[in-house]
């Protein structure tokens, strides 16, 4: 799933250890490493149910020592995700490399024990205050609604049973149920959280989301050639204000936030935020079979797939890939090809209807969307839609 800024997350459930001679520790490492890889060069949120580790799974000493051996110092920072007898040597790894944790923008040790928090005082002093701005703790499932979509996670039964027992235990009985206001009706000039139908009522009847159209005009005015461009952050106070700006109607200027990076994360912001993807769940699955069709057919069964949208979901996509299209031809400056656009907004574009985006999902959604960046021009050429 994605934080509130639009990060991706990895989540590490100590409970899912098995027992430590049952476990082929090899294919640990090369698992970890396969999953790392599709995010860590960019911004990243780390996720540590910390519940469930025993004496029993904790891997080996001379294990830990391979880890560190296999890990090249591309991954230096990224293993917080291990268990919680690695804490001490990863926050010392982490202070002699700071550069490597740059991308790692959050760290939340969820069910905490007192000797992690003894750990971390101990190593406090050594570790940048920056870095330790990065660390939070939290007691409780429910705090995690904070920071991030909560319903994205894949929890294992076993944590929230023990996240149920620790509030029983603190209150002598389960929490009341709280009742829940009923939602406020959206404003006339909601952008964020609504269908495009919505928007496009409230706009004269205009196909492009007022929010898009502003963002990518002012990126291909000024940030074509940014490096890293869609793959950084930016402060999280600030998206919410500029999105409370859009959602009242009232006009933004990014020049007043001198940083490129707010309007693209916006834009992520906005598809992500949409009721039903772009790409709509009914062609979830189609996606999804991307993979299993002739590397030949894919860009026909691209175009297939896309001619089937909606008239106003073809309309915001087509502008849309068209502009990550004109930033994929600057490539040789930003960094960010086809390929690499696709990481960030696959997950922005589709998603199920139900549940979470699995891992083994992400491959067919990934190369789809690089596909219809890569063949933007084949793929739309052939279809026009009334008020494009």
């Amino acid at each position: 799933g994605d934080d509130n800024s639009g990060r991706k997350v990895i989540t590490f459930s100590c409970c899912r250890m098995p027992p430590s001679h049952q476990l082929n520790h090899t294919r640990l490492l090369e698992y970890l490493k396969y999953t790392l890889d599709q995010y860590v060069e960019n911004d990243y949120t780390v996720v540590y149910f910390h519940y469930g580790l025993k004496s029993l799974n904790k891997p080996s000493l001379k294990w830990l020592q391979t880890a560190y051996k296999e890990f090249d110092r591309k991954y230096v920072s990224k293993i917080f995700v291990l268990p919680s007898m690695l804490f001490k040597g990863l926050l010392t790894i982490s202070f002699s490399f700071p550069r490597y944790k740059k991308n790692l923008k959050a760290l939340y040790v969820v069910h905490p024990t007192n000797f992690i928090k003894i750990l971390w005082n101990i190593f406090k002093p050594l570790i940048s205050h920056k870095f330790g701005k990065k660390i939070t703790y939290l007691n409780y499932l429910s705090d995690l609604r904070e920071h991030l979509k909560y319903d994205q996670l894949n929890i294992p039964q076993e944590v929230i049973r023990h996240d149920e027992n620790l509030r029983r235990k603190q209150k002598g009985k389960l929490p009341p149920v709280v009742k829940v206001p009923p939602p406020r009706p959206p404003l006339p000039t909601q952008q964020f959280g609504v269908s495009l139908q919505y928007i496009k009522d409230k706009n004269k009847g205009e196909l492009i989301p007022p929010v898009m159209k502003e963002t990518v005009s002012y990126l291909k005015r000024k940030g074509l050639q940014v490096e890293g461009l869609f793959r950084r952050s930016a402060s999280i106070q600030t998206i919410k204000d500029v999105q409370k700006l859009y959602n009242q109607g009232k006009s933004v200027n990014f020049d007043d936030y001198h940083d490129i990076h707010i309007p693209a994360v916006i834009l992520k912001t906005f598809l992500r935020e949409l009721p039903q993807p772009l790409l709509t769940f009914e062609c979830y699955d189609h996606i999804l079979g991307i993979t299993s069709v002739e590397s030949s057919l894919r860009v026909t069964r691209c175009k297939q797939i896309v001619q089937a949208l909606p008239e106003h979901n073809y309309v915001v996509l087509k502008y849309l890939i068209c502009f990550l299209h004109m930033v994929s031809q600057e490539s040789i400056y930003n960094r960010m090809t086809a390929s690499s656009l696709a990481c960030v907004f696959g997950l922005n574009l589709i998603w199920p209807s139900k549940g979470t985006t699995s891992l083994s999902a992400l491959v067919p959604l990934n190369l789809f969307t690089e596909l219809l960046i890569d063949f933007y021009t084949n793929i739309f050429n052939s279809r026009t839609v009334p008020g494009e």
